[in-house]
């Protein structure tokens, strides 16, 4: 996450009456509605550990007594999401979940990990599923700043900022996402924030490089040099791709660069866009705490659901 222009927050968490009603909602059955009643009254007066020792395809034996507490609160309180009423819980259970639940079930656990409680992680599951169902958004942007095949089934968008080291820390994951998803398409859209005083400057050296056919070279050479750039610096960076510094200044003085540095962050502010690095998968945005696990998790979850005509169920 991080250096924001504004933060996040967290909606109001879940809470069991808050899910059954959910649920009674979308499968209007008392049966389903009792079964989940039973199944988070028993996790309630459950030993934890005895609860997920049994679960199928899953081992969370490592995790502390207060994780694995954390962890059974969120499998018997969220809804599975693939058509069918019943708990995460009741879908492990089962031994026939969905991929895309057993997912969310690894998120889980790794976050309650990490010390996570319950309630956020349980906001953070119901926050990421309605983004499938929501509007996508449609990005403006220029194929030169592209890498991966032009033909991916999914196509990750990352608005970035090249002073903005959590978007240097991101790199590596994006580039390990991709090669583990070689049928996954990443495009570089420039978002400058306001604190950093090269970030404009890059930009422009960025996209002065793309039209001489060196986008993904000076993409690089800025996030190696991130700690040192400055406006002379980035003219050395210019010089040393063996590009025309005098075309560079020339750019720079006659603001060329600035309407389309302006306009990609404008269309990310649209697409929900508060902080950087943002990535969108195929138009919807990753809200998940952003990690290599993360990206492979949205780009998986996103070909289940295009195979599946905009659903999960049966995948």
């Amino acid at each position: 996450m991080g250096n924001g222009e504004k933060g996040r927050s967290f909606t109001s968490p879940h809470r069991v009456g808050t899910t059954i009603r959910i649920v009674a909602r979308r499968f209007f059955t008392a049966g389903a509605l009792l079964a989940l009643v039973s199944s988070t009254a028993l996790a309630q007066g459950s030993d934890p550990a005895r609860l997920l020792s049994d679960l199928p395809g899953f081992d969370f034996s490592r995790l502390s007594t207060s994780a694995k507490k954390e962890l059974v609160s969120v499998l018997t309180d969220e809804f599975d999401a693939c058509g069918r009423p019943l708990t995460l819980m009741g879908s492990l259970k089962k031994g026939d979940a969905c991929k895309h639940t057993k997912r969310l079930v690894g998120y889980a656990a790794f976050q309650a990990s990490e010390s996570a409680p319950a309630t956020e992680i349980l906001n953070a599951l119901a926050k990421y599923n309605q983004t499938f169902s929501a509007k996508r958004t449609k990005f403006a942007i220029d194929e030169r700043q592209c890498v991966g095949p032009k033909d991916a089934k999914v196509t990750l968008v990352e608005f970035s900022d090249f002073e903005c080291p959590y978007c240097n820390a991101a790199r590596p994951m994006l580039d390990e996402a991709l090669k583990a998803r070689p049928q996954t398409r990443l495009c570089f859209a420039p978002y400058p924030l306001p604190m950093h005083p090269n970030a404009i400057i890059a930009g422009q050296a960025a996209l002065f490089a793309r039209d001489q056919g060196k986008f993904i070279a000076m993409y690089n050479l800025l996030f190696d040099n991130q700690t040192s750039l400055s406006e002379g610096f980035i003219r050395q960076l210019v010089k040393k791709l063996g590009l025309d510094e005098k075309a560079f200044d020339k750019a720079v003085a006659d603001k060329k660069y600035l309407d389309e540095l302006n306009a990609s962050k404008e269309q990310g502010k649209a697409g929900g866009v508060d902080s950087t690095p943002t990535v969108f998968v195929n138009g919807r945005k990753l809200t998940l705490t952003f990690s290599v696990e993360t990206l492979m998790l949205g780009i998986d979850d996103e070909l289940d659901w295009v195979a599946g005509n905009s659903s999960w169920n049966g995948n």
